[in-house]
């Protein structure tokens, strides 16, 4: 079994009768698809359509949620989330009980002790798990968890997009469950869904390999001295990446290479989406 201890991991409770109202009216993930014993993606948007916050959303007992955010703007999402309450029926609050921790490779799909564990969605049918454990959690690990993200084309912010600076659609989110196309409003909403309909994506997350070590996480991705985007997550020839996906269909037409730094990258299509590469033909 391999695990990781994310020491920058904060963990926010939402509670009550209406939590569950609340956030499906603000937050981008589906609710109603969420079941028990299960953990998603999902963000908070800005009313024109950019990540403010992401985190992994789980169920609480009692109507309640769990959200599970990086440790240095949770008290901002806990201040933000509380400007939407108004006479909402909740309770938004801190824990300082929990300790988030990763979980894959494991035969067992039991629960430690005194931890709440959820299968992560986004990582499609794999055996990983989102465990909250209370207390005496010491080890850390990172780069198998930077691997498996990678393997899997799982983003988080910080290390593959700024918030602020993002669109679910650029980081897959239409296509891994983080954001309710068929559901009612919620901030952001319309902008979202005009980007669905009309397939104005053209930022997307990629998967990138290289023969020789990567640069860097943030370094520029270039086509000739045109940079197309960055670099994300990096573990040795291996990466994720924001790119202009028509830059990258303009470079393969006219046979030029993409650079990160002195490797030449090769691009794919995560395994659960279904964008393209390559220019359409024309009709």
């Amino acid at each position: 079994m391999a695990r990781r201890v994310f020491e920058d991991r904060a963990v926010i409770h939402v509670t009550g009768e209406d939590a569950e109202n609340l956030l499906q009216n603000v937050i981008t993930t589906d609710l109603d698809k969420l079941g028990e014993g299960e953990a998603q993606a999902g963000a908070l948007l800005t009313p024109q359509g950019k990540i403010l916050f992401d985190f992994v959303i789980s169920r609480l007992e009692d109507r309640g949620f769990r959200l599970d955010v990086r440790g240095d703007v949770a008290a901002d999402l806990v201040k933000r989330l509380t400007l939407y309450k108004l006479r909402a029926k909740a309770e938004i609050s801190l824990s300082d009980q929990e300790t988030v921790l990763a979980i894959w490779d494991n035969d067992s799909e039991s629960s430690e002790s005194d931890s709440a564990v959820c299968r992560d969605l986004r990582f499609g049918g794999a055996q990983v798990f989102r465990s909250y454990a209370k207390g005496g959690v010491t080890e850390a690990g990172g780069a198998e968890w930077d691997a498996l993200r990678i393997e899997h084309a799982v983003a988080e912010s910080g290390r593959d997009f700024e918030l602020g600076d993002a669109f679910p659609h650029d980081i897959l989110y239409d296509y891994g469950g983080g954001v309710g196309l068929r559901k009612g409003c919620y901030v952001g909403q319309e902008v979202v869904s005009r980007m669905h309909h009309r397939g104005t994506a053209r930022r997307r997350l990629v998967k990138v390999r290289a023969d020789t070590p990567l640069p860097e996480s943030g370094s520029a991705i270039v086509v000739g001295e045109r940079e197309i985007g960055r670099l994300g997550t990096v573990s040795g020839t291996t990466g994720l990446a924001l790119v202009r996906i028509d830059r990258v269909a303009d470079a393969a037409a006219n046979g030029e290479t993409v650079n990160a730094g002195d490797a030449t990258l090769s691009l794919s299509v995560p395994a659960y989406a279904n964008f393209s590469l390559e220019k359409e033909p024309e009709a």
